[in-house]
C-alpha cells in the first residue's frame, strides 16, 4: 500500500485492493506466502485437516465440519471460491466470519507482507488462518485452492490430508495427465501422517509419492469401503462398520466423499473423539449450496457448480437418477479456460434444450463460444444464446412446461447469478 493510497476500510474495498496486489491471478509456489506466514507467527495450536482433489473438496469439507461441530468441537473451515459473499470462505461452526473480523485479518496480513506480492488466494488464505489462530478453535479444515503441492494451504502442517478425486482440470498449471495432476495433489501428504484418497483409480504417481515419503495412506476400496443398502448405505474398514442413513447431499458419488470424512474421523479419534450418533446426525443433515440444489419449484430450477467433465458426469448421474415427467432445459455458462466440449459431452444426453449465456467475468466464455462447443454434439436448433445468465433463465422459465425442469450449471459464477436472479424474483 503506497503512502498516497487510502487504506481499505470495508470488505469490498479490501477485496478490490488484494485483487490488484499480484500481476497474476494464480502464481504457484510457497516461498512468498511462507515468508509472510512466518512474519505473522502463524503457529496453529489446533489440528488441521487439508482437503485436495479435482472434485468433491467442498462437499468433504462440509461433511467434516458438520461431524466435528455435531460432536461439540469448535470448527474453523476455509473453502473457495464463494458464491455470493466472500465471507462464505471463512466460517466458524458454519457461521460466516464478520466483515469486521475479515478486515482486521486483511490488515494484519497487509502489515506483515511488506514488499512481498501475494495473490488474491494467498492473501485470503493467510487472513483466514490469522483469524482462526485467534478464535480458540478445536480443529480447522482447509480446502486446497489448486493442486496441492504448491498451493498456499500447503504451508500448514496437517494431522490428516485428503485427496478426494484426481481428474483433468487446471491442466495449464498441474499438467496434462492424471499422473502429473496426481503427483501435484499428493503433495499435501506428509511423512508418518494420515493420508486418505477417495479416488477409486488413484494414479500411480500419488501412490508412489505416499510410499516414498512414508505417509499412512488409506485408500477407498482397499482400506475402507462403501456399499448402498436398502435404507441408506454402509461404511466399513478394518475396525468399524457403520450403517448410515441417506446422505443429505444428492448423488451416489457423494458416498466416497462421506467415506473419506468418516475415515478421517475414525483414525483421528485419539485426538478428537466422535460418536457414531454424531456421524449419523451430521451426514443426514448436511447441505451445500450449489450442489444439485433446488432453488425454485415452479418451474423447478436446480443449480450445480459442475465445471469440468468429471463433475459434469456426476451431474448427469443425478439428472438420470431423478427423472422428470417433461424435458430438462439447461442454462449453461462456463469459464473460457475450461473443457467446454468435455462438459457438454458428459451431460448432453440429459438435456433437451440449451440456453447459453455470457459470464460477466474476465475469464468468462461468451455464449457464442459455448454455442460452438455445442454445435458438434447437439442439434443447433435446440440452442439459444443470451447476454447473461439472468436473461437465459428468464427465457427458460418462459419456455418451460409444467412438467419440465431447468438446470443452471457450468461454474460458480453461473450458480451465483442463478441464485441471485431467483432471490430477486422472490422479493
Amino acid at each position: 500500500m503506497t503512502a498516497t493510497q487510502p487504506k481499505p476500510t470495508t470488505i469490498q474495498e479490501w477485496l478490490v485492493y488484494i485483487e490488484a496486489l499480484h500481476p497474476k491471478a494464480i502464481a504457484m509456489g510457497l516461498d512468498r506466502v511462507q515468508a509472510v506466514a512466518s512474519k505473522l507467527s502463524l503457529i496453529p495450536s489446533f489440528p488441521i485437516i487439508t482437503v485436495a482433489g479435482t472434485n468433491g473438496k467442498g462437499s468433504t469439507c462440509e461433511m467434516l465440519s458438520r461431524i466435528y461441530s455435531e460432536a461439540g468441537y469448535k470448527v474453523g473451515c476455509y473453502t473457495s471460491p464463494h458464491l455470493i459473499r466472500y465471507n462464505e470462505r471463512v466460517r466458524v461452526n458454519h457461521l460466516e466470519v464478520s466483515d469486521q473480523n475479515l478486515c482486521m485479518a486483511f490488515e494484519a496480513v497487509e502489515a506483515a507482507r511488506g514488499d512481498i506480492a501475494l495473490t488474491y488466494f494467498e492473501m485470503g488464505t493467510l487472513a483466514a488462518m490469522w483469524h482462526f489462530c485467534r478464535a480458540n478453535l478445536d480443529v480447522v479444515i482447509l480446502e486446497v485452492g489448486l493442486g496441492g503441492r504448491l498451493d498456499a494451504v500447503n504451508i500448514f502442517e496437517p494431522a490428516c490430508a485428503i485427496v478426494t478425486t484426481v481428474d483433468l482440470d487446471h491442466m495449464e498449471y498441474l499438467g496434462e495427465t492424471r499422473e502429473k495432476i496426481g503427483f501435484e495433489k499428493a503433495g499435501v501428504f506428509r511423512a508418518n501422517k494420515l493420508a486418505i484418497c477417495g479416488d477409486e483409480n488413484p494414479p500411480e504417481s500419488l501412490l508412489n509419492y505416499a510410499e516414498t515419503i512414508g505417509a499412512d495412506l488409506k485408500l477407498i476400496n482397499r482400506d475402507f469401503r462403501v456399499k448402498k443398502t436398502g435404507k441408506g448405505w454402509q461404511y466399513s474398514d478394518e475396525a468399524l462398520v457403520l450403517q448410515l442413513p441417506v446422505l443429505g447431499l444428492a448423488g451416489e458419488f457423494q458416498l466416497a466423499n462421506a467415506a473419506c470424512a468418516i475415515c478421517n474421523v475414525h483414525h483421528l479419534k485419539h485426538i478428537m473423539p466422535v460418536s457414531q450418533a454424531n456421524i449419523h446426525a451430521a451426514l443426514g443433515a448436511v447441505r451445500l449450496t450449489g450442489r444439485f440444489q433446488q432453488v425454485q419449484s415452479k418451474p423447478q430450477i436446480i443449480v450445480d457448480v459442475a465445471h469440468n467433465p468429471h463433475a459434469a458426469t456426476s451431474l448427469a448421474q443425478n439428472l438420470q437418477s431423478t427423472p422428470c415427467a417433461g424435458h430438462t432445459l439447461a442454462v449453461f455458462a462456463m469459464l473460457a479456460d475450461k473443457d467446454i466440449e468435455g462438459v457438454v459431452s458428459a451431460v448432453a444426453p440429459c438435456i433437451s434444450r440449451w440456453y447459453t449465456a455470457d459470464i460477466q467475468a474476465a475469464r468468462g466464455a461468451k455464449a457464442l463460444d459455448l454455442h460452438k462447443g455445442l454445435a458438434r454434439q447437439v442439434d443447433q436448433a435446440s440452442v439459444r444464446m443470451f447476454d447473461d445468465v439472468s436473461m437465459a433463465l428468464a427465457a427458460a422459465c418462459k419456455d418451460a412446461g409444467k412438467n419440465d425442469r431447468i438446470i443452471a450449471f457450468g461454474s460458480f459464477y453461473t450458480v451465483a447469478d442463478a441464485i441471485n436472479w431467483v432471490s430477486a424474483r422472490a422479493d
